[in-house]
């Protein structure tokens, strides 16, 4: 299948910073990818690139099987929306929607079909009379949505589009662009640093750190099978237990107490005893209490926190002297100073080289 969005060897520098890093990613027809990453990661960046907003220093950029590096953004097939909403105040949410199909040369009949098909698919027909001033910050993105909808691209990209909104607002307008994806079918590339955002709206997602792609995946692999510490640190919330320990056997020693592995899949060889690593353990991947320990590995600890979360709770403990959380029911009366068994299946863990970082 050839790929509708093809990025080889991509390289963008400013002055002597290298931003972007020979980076090869081929996004294919229909397809959510999100770019996920912290700040100055070179996520928005890539995608300004993208976009024709930025000239790369090095590589290409094809979409659709054109070779677009050097076109002018206008020319490349692509639908943008930003993160802050642009639009114009004097005009109508209708002006907002026509106006660049109007400067485009389109025919007015044809501006007509296009307005109402976006206005229906973003249930905002109601408002095509107001201005902007008269909207919510939601119906305000909805139109920024509709604006790139009008064109009728083959790619739509979009720069972190639900930031500026409220919890509530950036659920409900998640759900909608889900929506909107599963209707149209068109291939979307979405800029975030909400990892929540990502792992719902995602076919697949690209985790970025300083410019380099570090895993590209579906949500599911990149939250069961991480392939480096950052990428584990960084999706979860909250994050990855992390126990530092030494390998003997089928344990890691984390500070002189043994912590069970055996069942783990390693990725390759065992490492030998002695070999310094990262056991990485997700706190809702714990069990507690009758159902801990019926897990393979099982051990007793004091809780030392407890945090309500409404639907369950976060405990924090410590295995030696390294912090431990886990999830537990929030039926499950845990209290500060409770001793509890807790255990959990080293077949859904994460082992890592502590010196290089990457997955075992």
């Amino acid at each position: 299948m050839q790929p509708s969005v093809s990025i080889k060897e991509l390289s963008l520098n400013f002055g002597s910073v290298n931003v972007l890093k020979a980076l090869d990613l081929d996004v294919f027809p229909g397809e959510f990818l999100v770019l996920l990453g912290p700040s100055g990661c070179g996520k928005s960046t890539l995608l300004n690139c993208i976009a024709g907003l930025l000239d790369v220093s090095k590589g290409q950029i094809h979409i659709s099987g054109k070779n677009v590096t050097w076109e002018e953004p206008k020319d490349r097939g692509i639908g943008m929306v930003f993160q802050s909403y642009a639009l114009y105040p004097q005009m109508s949410v209708e002006g907002n929607l026509s106006f660049g199909l109007k400067v485009a040369g389109f025919k007015k009949d044809e501006i007509g079909t296009r307005v109402k098909r976006a206005s229906e698919i973003l249930q905002i027909e109601p408002l095509l009379g107001r201005k902007p001033v008269e909207l919510s910050g939601g119906q305000r993105q909805r139109v920024a949505i509709g604006r790139a909808l009008v064109r009728d691209a083959d790619v739509f990209l979009f720069d972190e589009p639900l930031s500026n909104l409220d919890a509530k607002l950036r659920s409900e307008l998640r759900v909608e662009i889900k929506r909107l994806h599963q209707r149209l079918k068109n291939t979307m590339i979405y800029v975030t640093h909400d990892q929540i955002e990502a792992m719902t709206l995602a076919d697949r997602i690209a985790i970025m750190k300083d410019g380099i792609i570090q895993q590209l995946d579906t949500p599911h692999d990149i939250y069961n099978k991480p392939v480096n510490l950052f990428v584990a640190g960084f999706i979860g919330s909250p994050s990855m237990n992390f126990l530092t320990g030494k390998m003997k056997g089928d344990t890691v020693v984390v500070d002189n107490e043994p912590v069970g592995i055996k069942g783990y899949a390693y990725d390759n060889d065992k490492p030998a005893d002695g070999t310094e690593v990262v056991l990485g353990v997700r706190p809702e991947h714990v069990s507690v209490g009758d159902a801990g320990k019926a897990m393979p590995v099982s051990f007793g600890l004091e809780v030392e926190i407890v945090e309500p979360m409404g639907s369950d709770t976060l405990a924090w403990s410590r295995i030696g002297s390294q912090p431990f959380a886990f999830r537990c029911d929030s039926e499950l009366n845990v209290n500060t100073g409770a001793k509890l068994v807790v255990g959990f299946d080293p077949a859904r863990a994460s082992m890592f080289d502590k010196a290089e970082g990457h997955r075992l």
